[in-house]
């Protein structure tokens, strides 16, 4: 029987990463307001520590850890961001951590990885299986799996970022939160039925990896080959359990994007913004674009996940000639 969590839990998470975590700020633009006829309001999950919402959820499930646990150590496994998150949550709480990676993760969250602390565990994401790694790892060492995202602890840590914008910026129309594995929509839908019951949720994914999509309309969770996009945060090839059993009873309906999209979002965040955002990140303002037409006069959220990406690879995707 699968244990979820619910909005308390969210709370409790948020009482565990104060002090910790950083209140990012939420940010607006007169620019896009004027594109799309609706009131957007950005919560930059992207100057978390670390660069990612992940933080939340990994610090809150390290935290809830007994004293085994601890000297025993974490193992997770990640293509960046939640692999940075245990990472730096394990060195603050003085946690031995191993964390396994794909060999074609980002440069720049493999070194951060290491730099704070993780020894990395380097695997190939199109021919092994992560998951069975990370098991492997746990059982051999005595060591606690942590998820990405498929795990109450993280659910309900990420569920904070969704707690603060609605806290801060009232009841929304609707929010947009990107979608991989489901950690973050799942957090994001405990908050917004609590906060803002009204609110419609949409889950946005890449056009390639549309796994949460195909299992929100089927009923049942949908495995899929490894996606090829530039959004390698939501490489993920299923839901979990638990995300999906939450998002089928809470969200409205999930939304694809393709990579231009995408790289259209990073350069308006750029230009008009300031803001460095990885592709992931862009997967909300990039649907939010998309149906502007249904949003007029709205007010509405988006969820910016991330702004971990290396910065030639950055400028390589906002070149003209290389547009996806």
């Amino acid at each position: 029987m699968l244990t979820l969590p619910t909005y308390d839990d969210v709370r409790a998470a948020a009482d565990r990463l104060r002090g910790h975590a950083h209140k990012t700020p939420v940010m607006t633009s007169r620019t896009i307001n004027r594109e799309t006829g609706a009131e957007l309001f950005f919560k930059c999950e992207n100057l978390q520590r670390m660069g990612a919402f992940k933080f939340r959820g990994a610090f809150n499930a390290l935290s809830k850890f007994d004293e085994r646990q601890r000297r025993a150590g974490v193992v997770t496994y990640s293509s960046g961001n939640h692999a940075q998150a245990i990472a730096l949550s394990a060195s603050l709480l003085g946690i031995p951590a191993t964390i396994v990676m794909p060999n074609d993760a980002p440069a720049a969250k493999m070194a951060a990885t290491r730099g704070y602390g993780g020894n990395v565990v380097i695997y190939d994401r199109y021919t092994e299986d992560r998951e069975q790694i990370g098991r492997t790892l746990a059982e051999q060492h005595g060591l606690t799996l942590i998820p990405p995202y498929d795990h109450p602890d993280v659910i309900a840590g990420q569920g904070t970022a969704a707690k603060e914008l609605f806290e801060e910026v009232g009841e929304l129309d609707a929010l947009f939160v990107s979608l991989g594995g489901g950690g973050l929509l799942s957090g994001s839908a405990l908050s917004a039925r609590a906060l803002s019951p009204r609110c419609t949720l949409y889950g946005v994914e890449p056009e390639a990896g549309n796994d949460g999509q195909r299992s929100f309309r089927s009923g049942s969770i949908v495995h899929i080959e490894t996606p090829k996009t530039i959004a390698d945060g939501a490489q993920t090839q299923h839901l979990g359990a638990c995300t999906f059993e939450i998002i089928r009873r809470e969200v409205d309906d999930i939304l694809t994007v393709s990579d231009a999209q995408l790289v259209d979002g990073m350069r308006f965040f750029a230009e008009r913004m300031k803001l460095v955002v990885e592709p992931t990140g862009c997967l909300g303002i990039a649907a939010a674009r998309a149906m502007k037409d249904a949003l007029k006069g709205k007010r509405v959220g988006v969820i910016i996940s991330g702004g971990n990406v290396d910065i030639e690879r950055f400028c390589a995707l906002l070149a003209p000639e290389a547009r996806p």
